[in-house]
This record gives structure tokens, sequence and C-alpha cells, in this order.
């Protein structure tokens, strides 16, 4: 058994024991016997519908947008070749916030600021994506610079929005923007959105491979690196306006998990996707769980447990990972 195997062992086993925790905890803890009990034949109790009903779409929900957030983090830092990309840097999570916000500030119901967001997010990134691409000579350096532009655009407005709210519409709009899964019970649409973009990238990793050392080696091994770069975009847009409909903001899982999982596994994307997928669901439904948890009955915003989990693990990592002298 090689090194590879060990660490998805490993991070299965994780990822499997925070799904665990994240059923069984809660304002209302169950044990490992009513746990176990609870999906015996014919049981129908309301241990069951607790888990059934209100705890397993949620946690399926966060670890399916931790999936998210960290392969779309592993395809921008591949399209921009940049350490600092990450899903939101192209503005999604700014017209996603705008264009909810609005929403709330308005009285719509759940299902249009659903709606809303994912406008938001869908046209603020093709926006970005348009305005890079009206010069013959765009290219990474460009996006980033545009989607920055744009960003700072959209923190302004919703900066405004938020001053011009109520007390009483700020917390749940502060709340949105700092991720919330309170309401996240469909989970369905955002596994399969996961497995066939993980699964589609594994098959595409050679390229990846290739396309992360230069636009110009892969040009020269024949990768038709237009058609390629419109595809990573194209996808890691979706992925992000999905996960920012379902569960708003949550940052720094798509910045920081590609890095921590390139710093233990190496830069095969084979081995990195599959490995963020699993170190980012989890990621998020620790967070999650303690979000619940910590303080129960309220509940913390779990954007901010997603940071202060994962900066620590990161340094802890970078540090191991320099060469001693």
């Amino acid at each position: 058994m090689n090194r590879t195997h060990i660490i998805f062992i490993g991070l299965i086993l994780i990822s499997f024991s925070a799904i665990i925790i994240g059923l069984i905890s809660g304002s209302a803890d169950i044990s490992l016997v009513e746990f176990v009990s609870a999906f015996s034949q014919n049981n129908s109790s309301s241990v069951r519908a607790l888990i059934m009903d209100l705890r397993l779409p949620r946690v399926f929900s966060a670890f399916a947008v931790g999936g998210l957030l960290s392969v779309s983090g592993v395809l921008m830092q591949v399209l921009l070749r940049n350490p600092l990309a990450e899903p939101y840097i192209l503005g999604s999570s700014g017209g996603a916030a705008v264009a909810a916000l609005m929403g709330m500030s308005y009285g719509l119901s759940a299902f249009w600021i659903d709606t809303a967001a994912f406008s938001g997010a869908l046209s603020a990134t093709f926006l970005v994506f348009w305005i890079a691409n009206t010069s013959d000579n765009w290219g990474p350096s460009r996006l980033i610079l545009t989607g920055v532009v744009l960003a700072s655009g959209f923190s302004a407005i919703t900066t405004m929005i938020l001053a011009l709210s109520s007390e009483q519409s700020v917390r749940s709009m502060l709340f949105w923007m700092m991720g919330d899964l309170s309401f996240a019970y469909s989970p369905g649409y955002l596994l399969w959105l996961l497995a066939i973009i993980s699964l589609s990238a594994m098959i595409a990793a050679r390229y990846l491979d290739i396309m992360s050392r230069g636009e110009l080696q892969a040009t020269t091994l024949g990768i038709r690196v237009p058609i390629l770069r419109i595809a990573i975009f194209s996808i890691t847009a979706l992925a992000t306006a999905l996960s920012v409909t379902a569960v708003g903001v949550i940052g720094f899982v798509g910045l920081v998990v590609p890095h921590t999982v390139r710093l233990i596994t190496g830069n095969k994307h084979r081995i990195v996707i599959p490995a963020s997928v699993l170190m980012g669901g989890s990621l998020l439904v620790i967070s999650d769980t303690l979000a619940r948890t910590v303080l129960a009955p309220r509940q913390l915003p779990v954007g901010a447990l997603t940071a202060l989990l994962g900066v620590p693990l990161f340094l802890f990592l970078m540090k191991k990972s320099q060469p001693k002298s």
C-alpha cells in the first residue's frame, strides 16, 4: 500500500466520521445506539424523522457544497495559474450577494431570492468573461483584474443595501453573506453536479496537468487551449452559482483546500481532484456541525468557522513542508 492509498483511506474515514458526527450532533444529541436503531426495519421513531428530514439533507448539502467549492478552486487555479485564485475571484459572490440582498430587502420569498442569487452569480461571472474577452490579448491577468474591479463595485452596492435596510433584515442578510445552511434541504442536484464535475475533471486530469504549466506548452502539445479555457470557466461558474444559491457565500474553502491537498499529495490532478472533494466536503460538514452545536440553540456563521478550522491546518502543513536547513 503506497502513500497515496493511505492518504485516500484517511480522507474517506474523515469524511465518513464527519458525516456521522453531523447526523448525531445538534441541539438534541443522538447516541450511536439510537442512531443505529433508528434505521432498523419498521422503525418510524421521531429520531429517524429528525435524521432523515432535517440533518441528513443538511449534512449532504454541506458536503456537496464543500466539494464543489474545492473542485472549483482547483480548476480556477489551473485556469488563472495564480495561487490566489478561488471560486469567487471572478465576481460571482458579489453578483449573487447584490441580487439576493435586493430580493431580501423587498421581502421576496425564498424561491425568488435563490433565483436572484443564481442569476446574479452567473451574470457577474459571464460579465467578467465578456469584458476580458473583448481584447485579443486577454488572459489570466486580465480576467483577475476585471473580476477584482467588478467585485469592488458589487461590494460597494452591497454595503449600500445593508445601510438602507431595516434592522430586522440586516441579520438575515449578514448570515447569508457568511454562509447559512439552515434552509439547505435539497442536496440531490448538488451531489449529482459534484459527481459529474469531479469525474469529468479526473478524466481531463492529464490536460489540466499540462495546462497548469502554461498555455504555450499546452498549445505546443496539441491542446485546444481556448476550448479548454471556456469549458473550465463555464463549469466553475455553474458550480459556484449553484453553491452560492444553496448556502450563501462561504469563503476560504475553495482557496485553501486545493493548496492544502497539493502540500499533502503533490500536483497530479487525478489525485488532487478527488482528495479536494473529500477534504472540502469534510471541512464544511465539520464547520456546520460546530456552527449548530457550539452555542446551541443559537447558530454561528459557518463561513467564519471554515476559516477558523482551516487556517491553522494550512499554516501547520505549510510549515512542515518547508525544507529543513
